[in-house]
């Protein structure tokens, strides 16, 4: 590629170089993260777009830069509309820029939702391995039976070969009976169990994954939970703040998931402070805090979801596809410079 040329990855592209890589990108995450930590990136609050007449219609934008062995910049802007599910589409989706550190103009152009689930079922599998005893996992309840969900199960799987039980939850019995056909389908030696009730659901397994669209809280009693479980908050906003109150609270980003209405936002302002959460999953990460805080409360793991693990992905993605010769380059996308003589125009 020459100087104004952009690559130019698709989904399909991103999703058959990305096949079989749950663990390595389970590494490049975690890297994310620490990299984070030591505050070798930057990271500005995500943008969100909304509508006024439609609250669960949005579009954000996360834009960010990750250093280290990272050396990456760009930004992912990714739509959410629900009703899009009832058109046969997915509910999101997504495009990420990724540009040059030496001059900033643009270099790559990926397709976002491929890389957002993958990103994302990539931190909750990895806070599931870092908050129990992960490799000998044994059952997961996934409430919310979409994509992320799905992607979660495939990479606790691959992160705990175990694993061969998800009890399955959602508010469409049509879309839970999908979910647990596809899960059999495709992930070997698991079954998987539709549960009509939600508290039923909650005490199945020592692992929960929230992956719904509510726009408020909906629960407001964990007490089904067996003492000691894991809450994969990942939808952020499914607890009421009084069971976030109740719980032991590890987040990715204090500063970034105490906003827009969150669960963990909401707790913020009815205590007034934020002691409740006692650490981020960096810290467990790097040796700085424990795992948990005892062997009875309940964990919850509550994640913004940063732009830099968005990053992390895409560099995975743009780097393969460039050794793989993936993609579509578009040549001379950018402009020369104004005052280059084959811009000019001659006067009559």
């Amino acid at each position: 590629m020459h100087d104004g040329d952009i690559l130019v990855l698709c989904g399909k592209e991103a999703q058959a170089l990305l096949e079989g890589r749950e663990r390595e990108i389970m590494r490049a995450v975690r890297a994310a993260y620490i990299t984070h930590s030591m505050g070798e990136s930057s990271l500005p609050h995500s943008t969100f777009l909304n509508f006024p007449n439609e609250r669960r219609n949005r579009i954000i934008a996360l834009p960010a830069y990750l250093g280290n062995e990272f050396s990456v910049a760009g930004v992912k802007w990714i739509s959410s509309f629900p009703d899009n599910l009832s058109r046969g589409m997915d509910r999101a989706s997504a495009v990420i820029i990724l540009n040059s550190l030496e001059t900033g103009r643009p270099e790559a152009i990926l397709e976002g939702s491929v890389i957002s689930a993958k990103r994302t079922a990539a931190s909750a599998a990895l806070a599931a391995l870092t908050l129990t005893d992960g490799e000998k996992l044994a059952g997961v309840t996934m409430v919310g039976c979409g994509l992320i969900n799905f992607e979660i199960a495939r990479f606790l799987k691959a992160a705990c070969p175990p694993l061969k039980n998800l009890y399955l939850f959602d508010l469409s019995s049509e879309r839970a009976a999908k979910f647990k056909e596809n899960c059999e389908a495709t992930f070997e030696g698991v079954t998987a169990e539709v549960i009509a009730d939600l508290s039923d659901a909650l005490g199945r397994a020592p692992v929960i994954s929230l992956a719904t669209t509510a726009v408020k809280p909906h629960i407001d009693s964990l007490s089904a939970c067996a003492p000691g479980g894991v809450i994969l908050h990942i939808s952020l906003r499914d607890l009421t703040p009084e069971v976030i109150l109740d719980c032991d609270n590890i987040v990715d980003d204090v500063e970034h998931v105490c906003r827009a209405q969150t669960s963990v936002h909401l707790a913020e302002q009815l205590r007034g402070d934020r002691g409740f959460i006692r650490c981020a999953l960096a810290d467990i990460l790097t040796g700085a805090a424990r795992a948990r805080k005892d062997k009875e409360s309940l964990a919850v793991f509550s994640p913004f979801g940063l732009g830099v693990l968005d990053l992390a992905v895409a560099k995975l993605v743009r780097d393969l596809g460039v050794k793989q010769e993936r993609g579509a380059v578009i040549k001379s996308f950018l402009p020369k410079p104004w005052d280059n003589k084959e811009n000019s125009n001659p006067r009559a």
